[in-house]
């Protein structure tokens, strides 16, 4: 069941999604949105914590969402460094999150999650929650997600309505607004509709039998 809250913020969306500023234009290089010291620019929501030891960013507890308050982003590319902890663990990414976040389910419902978890099945779910696709809208074009604790990369570009999702190097999602996607199955899975084509960006932590470790979120974008 969706919250009052969460019905409140969709009202919000509808209100606001012409309505965003963009991201900042700079350069081509790549920007960190993580400078592995601490979370300054970071606002967590939702139940769990986030935390940096050695350098890198990692989960407690859960199901919440860590996000970059800065500002919005829309026509960039994402690139994140992570592992899994174990040989599997569930995490994800959420972009064209409409407004800013104050609980964990409105990011969920009316952003996109790109997932990380390169086992779904086990949680009886199936090919639309694997690493690298928008979560339950997306069938993944390949499965290059490694266990844990390889490293992998992953690269989100946002294009105007157009997502694009690489896992270390191959192409996983390539969605444009619009495109079809299947019927709700869960209570937990995103509503369906058109997302903004600049949103807030977070960082999922799923649970403390889930520990996924970031070394780098960094941001590159377009000319």
């Amino acid at each position: 069941m969706i919250s009052n809250t969460t019905m409140a913020t969709a009202l919000l969306f509808c209100l606001t999604i012409s309505g965003l500023p963009s991201s900042p234009r700079q350069n081509s290089a790549w920007h960190p949105l993580f400078n592995g010291k601490d979370l300054a620019e970071w606002t967590h929501v939702g139940p769990g914590s986030m935390s940096v030891e050695n350098g890198l960013l990692r989960g407690h507890g859960g199901m919440g969402l860590l996000y970059y308050k800065a500002h919005p982003f829309s026509n960039c590319t994402f690139r994140i460094v992570y592992r899994m902890q174990d040989s599997n663990d569930n995490s994800g990414v959420f972009i064209r999150i409409p407004v800013e976040p104050h609980e964990e389910w409105m990011p969920v419902h009316y952003g996109y999650e790109v997932q990380i978890d390169n086992h779904p099945e086990t949680s009886g779910e199936d090919d639309y929650h694997i690493t690298g696709t928008l979560y339950s809208l997306t069938k993944p074009l390949a499965k290059p997600g490694r266990p844990g604790p390889e490293w992998n990369t992953m690269e989100i570009t946002l294009s105007g309505p157009r997502t694009i999702v690489t896992v270390n190097g191959a192409k996983v999602t390539d969605y444009t607004e619009g495109d079809p996607v299947p019927a709700r199955k869960f209570d937990f899975e995103p509503q369906r509709g058109r997302r903004p084509d600049t949103g807030y960006f977070g960082i999922q932590n799923h649970s403390d039998k889930d520990i996924v470790f970031f070394k780098e979120i960094s941001v590159r974008y377009a000319k």
